[in-house]
């Protein structure tokens, strides 16, 4: 199992001092996995090795920047801001896993295989940009102090408000589905006719657990007074934050929404993210996201998403019967949008959907949201089916997720490459959408089948 990371010719950006540090970064890792396996080398080995990697990279972030700087690379605060989320958060939030379990096996995997799905997309995305050969998503981030004192005041404000000790799992929120998420949307307007959009979105259960204790709420789950207690109580929280930031006060609120996630998925994608931030409450998952200002879209279109996505009772209404349905969570992993919109049309009626572009979005929303099954695109430009599905199948939380390969081929090598990693199947996208169905259908059909009889024995 030593060739968990294999390195490719696409890993290479063209600038020696980086692929070989890279190289480096990847021989690292292989070891450590290496190591992992063999009960002789003991966790001690593992611990050491760790710390060299830890150590290693954070010395490579350095170098790499000092290269980019020397280039004047246009992107290098940016750059900067992803390698000290990683090192900030990431790998301290990993690291204390690997303290709190004693250097366990598993713990020690879920380290390298964060660490394996960090690497192949940021080598390939953001490392690649350097040389002009990919372009950042996040070109329009606020600058790191800014982004600083916006973290440091969300953190204080959830502790004040909410009694909430609260920690930073990421600066580079993608929009993922958490759990069953609350999504509340504040549009702001300028005299100059641009727009700003904030959300700031709520697991379900850190509502019922802050402001439905506050209110005295006693059902224990959310309801009309919980979300209308909550909708003021987020205006004063943004305006908390807004408050700090003198360049956003041109702006007055117009219009506040609750959205469903598709709606809250539409909303986000089509924009660019100032600064978009994921916590742990300790509660459950909550997130705050501001996008860069635009002009104003028409208004027809808007108040008709307002109209549809403000009335409390039938959202709870709709999400109480999408709970008590307990439809399965099917994640979609497609870079193609056509593809994406297909499947949702395809399957939404009867599951819940889930769709990302890449890889490293699907590691994370599995990470915050186990699916019952995924749909996994073999051919995707940065990180392909069979590296993402490895990555699922080297982490022991999710190496039983079953996993579907959606693809136009199924030709003897690719499926050879594949069957170590046991995949449920293979659906081809030129089959008829019925076709694709009645397979998912039958699936869940067979497995509910195995369950009752496992029952009755």
């Amino acid at each position: 199992m030593a060739n968990r990371l294999i390195w490719e010719d696409r890993f290479n950006i063209g600038v020696d001092q980086i692929d070989k540090e890279h190289k480096k970064l990847f021989q690292i890792v292989n070891k450590l996995f290496v190591f992992s396996e063999q009960k002789e080398k003991g966790p001690w080995v593992c611990q050491e090795g760790i710390k060299y990697f830890k150590d290693h990279a954070v010395k490579h972030f350095a170098e790499e920047e000092a290269y980019m700087a020397a280039i004047s690379y246009p992107g290098l605060e940016m750059h900067r801001h992803l390698h000290q989320d990683f090192s900030r958060h990431t790998l301290p939030a990993l690291e204390k896993e690997l303290e709190r379990t004693g250097y366990a096996k598993d713990a020690i995997q879920h380290f390298l295989s964060v660490c394996a799905g960090w690497l192949i997309g940021h080598t390939l995305t953001e490392d690649r940009a350097i040389v002009g050969k990919e372009q950042s998503k996040w070109v329009n981030l606020m600058p790191e102090e800014e982004q600083f004192v916006v973290m440091q005041t969300i953190l204080r404000q959830l502790h004040e408000m909410f009694q909430l000790d609260t920690e930073v799992v990421s600066e580079c929120y993608g929009g993922e589905r958490f759990g069953s998420g609350v999504y509340f949307r504040l549009i702001y307007g300028d005299r100059k006719g641009r727009q700003r959009e904030i959300f700031v979105i709520y697991e379900e259960k850190v509502l019922v657990g802050t402001v439905g204790k506050l209110i005295g709420a006693s059902a224990g789950k959310l309801d009309a007074m919980i979300l209308n207690a909550a909708r003021f109580t987020t205006r004063q929280f943004v305006e908390s934050i807004r408050k700090r930031f003198p360049s956003t006060q041109d702006y007055q609120l117009e219009s506040e929404n609750l959205l469903t996630y598709e709606q809250f998925e539409r909303a986000f994608g089509r924009q660019l993210p100032q600064y978009s931030l994921l916590f742990d409450t300790g509660a459950g998952y909550f997130a705050y996201c501001a996008m860069t200002p635009q002009t104003k879209r028409k208004q027809g279109a808007q108040q008709q998403e307002e109209h549809t996505a403000t009335d409390i009772e039938k959202y709870l209404t709709r999400n109480e019967r999408e709970n008590s349905s307990q439809k399965k969570k099917l994640l979609v992993v497609d870079d193609s949008d056509t593809v994406q919109l297909a499947m949702k049309g395809l399957l939404q009626e009867d599951y819940q959907i889930t769709a990302v572009h890449s890889g490293a979005a699907a590691i994370r929303s599995i990470s915050l949201e186990r699916p019952d099954l995924v749909l996994l695109d073999y051919d995707m430009p940065v990180c392909d089916g069979a590296q993402v599905l490895q990555m699922i199948r080297s982490e022991a939380e999710f190496a039983d997720i079953p996993v579907f390969f959606l693809t136009g081929r199924v030709d003897k090598a690719s499926v050879s490459k594949v069957i170590p990693l046991k995949p449920e199947g293979y659906l081809l996208k030129s089959e008829n959408p019925g076709e694709i169905k009645k397979k998912i259908d039958r699936y869940f059909e067979r497995k509910q089948g195995k369950s009752k009889h496992a029952n009755a024995i």
